[in-house]
Protein backbone atom coordinates (compact mmCIF):
# COMPACT_ATOMS: atom_id res chain seq x y z
CA UNK A 1 0.00 0.00 0.00
CA UNK A 2 1.68 3.49 -1.62
CA UNK A 3 0.94 6.68 0.06
CA UNK A 4 1.18 9.43 -2.80
CA UNK A 5 2.39 12.99 -1.31
CA UNK A 6 2.03 15.60 -2.63
CA UNK A 7 4.05 18.76 -1.63
CA UNK A 8 1.29 21.22 -0.01
CA UNK A 9 1.90 24.78 -1.85
CA UNK A 10 2.99 26.90 0.71
CA UNK A 11 2.32 31.44 0.90
CA UNK A 12 6.63 30.90 0.49
CA UNK A 13 8.39 28.66 -0.61
CA UNK A 14 10.76 28.63 2.68
CA UNK A 15 8.46 25.79 3.98
CA UNK A 16 8.55 22.29 3.05
CA UNK A 17 5.42 20.31 3.68
CA UNK A 18 3.86 17.30 1.90
CA UNK A 19 0.67 15.51 2.60
CA UNK A 20 -0.86 12.25 1.49
CA UNK A 21 -4.10 10.24 2.46
CA UNK A 22 -5.53 7.01 2.59
CA UNK A 23 -8.41 4.23 3.95
CA UNK A 24 -9.36 7.35 6.52
CA UNK A 25 -6.19 8.85 7.62
CA UNK A 26 -3.94 12.02 6.83
CA UNK A 27 -0.17 11.83 6.63
CA UNK A 28 2.08 14.58 6.63
CA UNK A 29 6.10 15.09 6.13
CA UNK A 30 8.00 18.51 7.45
CA UNK A 31 11.35 19.80 6.45
CA UNK A 32 12.34 21.01 9.39
CA UNK A 33 15.50 23.02 11.14
CA UNK A 34 16.80 24.36 13.31
CA UNK A 35 17.54 28.09 12.00
CA UNK A 36 17.13 29.49 9.03
CA UNK A 37 13.28 29.88 7.22
CA UNK A 38 10.84 27.32 7.48
CA UNK A 39 10.11 25.02 10.15
CA UNK A 40 12.18 24.96 13.40
CA UNK A 41 12.94 21.66 15.31
CA UNK A 42 15.54 19.01 15.00
CA UNK A 43 16.60 18.73 11.87
CA UNK A 44 14.97 16.43 9.69
CA UNK A 45 11.98 14.96 8.04
CA UNK A 46 9.40 14.79 10.73
CA UNK A 47 6.29 12.49 9.74
CA UNK A 48 2.99 12.56 11.57
CA UNK A 49 -0.60 11.16 11.46
CA UNK A 50 -4.16 11.83 12.28
CA UNK A 51 -7.40 10.45 11.40
CA UNK A 52 -9.53 12.61 8.86
CA UNK A 53 -12.64 12.42 9.79
CA UNK A 54 -11.71 13.18 13.75
CA UNK A 55 -10.63 16.74 14.41
CA UNK A 56 -7.62 15.65 16.94
CA UNK A 57 -3.94 16.97 16.78
CA UNK A 58 -1.50 14.82 14.85
CA UNK A 59 0.68 11.88 16.12
CA UNK A 60 4.65 12.15 15.71
CA UNK A 61 5.17 8.79 13.77
CA UNK A 62 8.05 6.78 15.78
CA UNK A 63 11.57 7.50 14.57
CA UNK A 64 11.03 11.58 13.92
CA UNK A 65 12.86 13.22 12.54
CA UNK A 66 14.76 10.93 9.73
CA UNK A 67 17.70 11.73 7.91
CA UNK A 68 15.67 11.15 4.06
CA UNK A 69 12.33 12.08 2.82
CA UNK A 70 12.00 8.05 1.50
CA UNK A 71 12.75 7.54 5.04
CA UNK A 72 9.43 9.27 5.97
CA UNK A 73 7.75 8.08 3.44
CA UNK A 74 8.54 4.57 4.16
CA UNK A 75 7.64 4.99 8.08
CA UNK A 76 4.17 6.35 7.15
CA UNK A 77 3.51 3.59 5.05
CA UNK A 78 4.48 0.77 8.04
CA UNK A 79 2.10 2.68 10.61
CA UNK A 80 -1.05 2.89 7.36
CA UNK A 81 -0.46 -0.46 7.71
CA UNK A 82 -0.52 -0.65 11.35
CA UNK A 83 -3.07 1.29 11.32
CA UNK A 84 -5.63 -0.62 9.02
CA UNK A 85 -4.72 -4.36 10.06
Amino acid sequence: MALHFSRVAPATEELEIWSASERGFSFVISNESTSGPGLHGRPGFVASWRPVNINRPAIRVGGSPFQTFAEAEKACEAMLAHLTR
